[in-house]
């Protein structure tokens, strides 16, 4: 049987680097944390300062390129929730997700992209990534956005 890796050790062995913690563009924190509970506002996909895609799936931006965002997404969102908590190693679950798609009437696969998202939580916490989801169509994202993802961490007590 093969040894469970801890979230910060999964994510090197993954290639992954977690970015520096976003700003927030606007009126809010970027982390809340209530007893265990820990809310990490909805992060947009900022790779390098950069917006990777702008615009709505299925029109400006197609599936793959959202996937991408998805991932980059669940990214920023540790990097804040790390810069929160000290370590991913301190997650005890992932307990749920809201993924935001900017689309067109008609677009059905928001679930589908914010699989970009749950994937990679599960690649990175094991069973402990499964989680709770909303994935939801939308009209129009902050800064044009294609998807937005939030998510809420049960953590280790201080």
């Amino acid at each position: 049987m093969t040894a469970i890796q801890h979230p910060e050790a999964r994510l090197h062995t993954l290639g992954l680097t977690l970015p520096q913690p976003a700003r927030p563009v606007a009126s809010y924190i970027p982390v809340v944390r209530s007893g265990d509970l820990v809310f990490v506002s909805g992060q947009i996909p900022l790779r390098d300062g950069q917006m990777i895609a702008q615009g709505r799936v299925g029109r400006e931006v197609d599936q793959e390129t959202a996937l991408e965002c998805a991932r980059q997404c669940t990214l920023n969102g540790l990097a804040a929730l790390r810069a929160e908590i000290g370590s991913l190693d301190r997650v005890r679950r992932v307990v749920r997700v809201g993924c935001f798609v900017a689309c067109d009437a008609g677009f059905h696969a928001q679930p589908a992209i914010a699989n970009g998202a749950s994937n990679l939580l599960v690649e990175i916490f094991g069973e402990s990534g499964r989680h709770a989801r909303a994935a939801v169509g939308c009209i129009d994202l902050p800064l044009g956005a294609p998807v937005e993802v939030e998510f809420l961490f049960q953590v280790d007590p201080d």
